[in-house]
Order: C-alpha cells, then structure tokens, then sequence
C-alpha cells in the first residue's frame, strides 16, 4: 500500500503537539497528528493533562479548567481548522529519509505508512510512579507529580514528597508556601541532591525527614488519607498520616524511537538550537521530550506555537 503523504505530521497530542497542529492548520499545512493510543503508557494522547483533575495555571480560565476539558477543546480547536487527528502510535521512524518516513504499524514492514516533508515531536515525557495500585488510583486526588501544579491545593495540609534529588527537594520547597507540614521520604540516609538545595531544606521549619524508607501503600478511598513506609534496614512498617502525595523520583522523555537518530542530552532529551530545530532539517522538537527544566502546560503549548512558525518558514524556505 502507497504510504500517506503529508507537508507536516505531528507526533503526540499534548498541549504542544495540539497548539502545533491548531498553528500549522491554520496556515493551510494540513498537519496531521499522530495521537498514540490510550493503551501506551509512554504516549498517552492528551498528554499528562488526561490524568489530572483541575487546572487553575492556565490563562484564559478564571475559575479552573478539568485537564481532559481541556485538552478536548484544544483538540477541537485544532480539527476546526482542519487538523486531522489519528489514535495511533508512531512504530518507527527514519529521519534520514526525504521525506521522512514513518510507521504505525509493524516497523519491520518494508515499507512506512506515511511520509512528510517537516516533522514536529511532542512525544512529552511520563513521570515516573512507584508503581503502586493505590498511587495509580489516587493520582488527582491527593497524588501529584507537580508542586507548581498542585501545591495551592494543598494549603494548611499535611504533604508527603518522595525522593531525594533536586527536583524532590524543590518540590518539597515550594510546598511548603501552602502545607502546614513537608515530610520527605528517602529509601537512603544520604539526599542526592545539590548542597544548596539540601541546605535550604535542611533549614527549613516545615520540612522534616524520613530516612532509609520507602512508601509501599497509599491509603484513602476517595482522597489521601496517609500513607505506609517500610524501613528498608529492618523492614518494620510504619503508617504517616498525610492528605497529599507528591512522587518527585523523575521523568522520563518519551525518546526512544529517536535513539542514534537525534542528539540528545544525558537524561534522554532532545536537544534543539535555534527555536525548536533539531540537528535534522525539517524536524522539529517541542514540548516536555525538549525541556526539562519547566514542564508545564502552558511553556509546552509556547513551545509548541515556536515548533509551528519554525515548521512554516521551513517548508517556505525549500519550496
């Protein structure tokens, strides 16, 4: 079979892949978007709004918006411009081709079912859980993966943070402007984090410390009620009463069908120069599979607009 072709293909439908294609759309590019599918855990479509409850960060909504609404009506934004949104999942792809070629189906098959002269990635990236039924449960009612996010829901509560590298600590920072209380469980004695940033935890009247532990259930039927920490050194189990989880171990940029093709940095992200450009003509990087250093919705959607104007003067630039 013929593969597609097409002047732009968007990979991923977070806000930065959909404030892409609401762009590239209305410049008359016909993006298509290449959502993933709900059973991939590395590409969800919608992003990681599709799993968060409210969401009062992003300008435009006074009162709050529900993260699926959200990224529905960026989805329906985007197709009334005549974006055309597929829920599949990109198999493989090879950017050295022209035009780039892409799977979606058995990536051994001799041959890509569509192919593009300009790609933009917006794969995002998936924060990394502890893999516990109950987190997975709670995740939007008392867990949280984002104090940025979800710390002003949390004023005057008592706050649990797992980890303890940079962003754990600095998760646990902010949260203190809002919880009565910050306990940060760590599985060893010793914080990976920077000193600065273990100094100003340390001397914080909020903050305190659980060592050598791991959390091993999350209670609550509807919300987070508390807590159980195993001691990893005498395996006594303990359980903390707290009404908010934040899991801060990491993120992981969903990178890997780009591996030996893109450059990226040593935690797996894509590296861009000028804009959104990739070291490869015609491809393109936005959004959380980019940076590492924000991830919010809103810089993911700015960076997705970037991602479209660059697209545009590409496409112009080899015409």
């Amino acid at each position: 079979m013929k593969a597609a072709t097409k002047k732009v293909v968007i990979l991923g439908s977070g806000p930065a892949g959909l404030t892409a294609a609401i762009y590239t759309a209305r410049a008359d590019l016909e993006p298509l978007v290449i959502e993933g599918e709900p059973s991939s855990t590395s590409d969800q479509p919608g992003g990681q709004l599709m799993l968060t409850t409210e969401v009062e960060n992003f300008p435009g909504f006074p009162g709050g918006v529900m993260g699926p609404q959200l990224m529905m009506s960026m989805r329906e934004q985007a197709e009334r411009f005549g974006a055309e949104i597929v829920t599949r999942k990109a198999t493989r792809v090879d950017l050295s081709a022209r035009p780039i070629a892409i799977w979606t189906g058995d990536p051994s098959a001799p041959e890509p079912d569509i192919t593009t002269e300009a790609l933009i990635i917006s794969t995002g990236a998936r924060s990394l859980m502890l893999g516990l039924e109950n987190e997975a449960r709670l995740l939007g009612y008392g867990v949280s993966t984002c104090a940025t996010c979800d710390g002003f829901f949390f004023r005057d509560k008592k706050i649990v943070v797992v980890g303890g590298g940079d962003s754990a600590l600095e998760e646990a920072l902010f949260l203190t402007k809002f919880g009565d209380s910050v306990t940060i469980v760590h599985r060893r004695k010793e914080l990976r984090a920077s000193k600065i940033m273990q100094d100003r935890a340390f001397k914080s009247a909020k903050i305190d410390f659980v060592w050598d532990s791991v959390v091993t259930d999350v209670l609550g039927e509807e919300k987070v009620s508390g807590v159980v920490l195993r001691n990893v050194l005498t395996g006594e189990e303990t359980t903390l009463a707290a009404e908010g989880l934040f899991v801060a171990i990491g993120h992981a940029p969903n990178t890997g069908l780009f591996d030996g093709q893109l450059e990226m940095d040593p935690a797996g992200y894509l590296k861009t120069t000028i804009g959104t450009a990739t070291a490869v003509p015609g491809v393109f990087a936005c959004g959380d599979v980019q940076d590492h250093v924000y991830r919010q919705a809103i810089t993911a959607a700015g960076s997705g607009c970037m991602a479209a104007i660059d697209t545009e003067r590409y496409l112009a630039s080899i015409e």
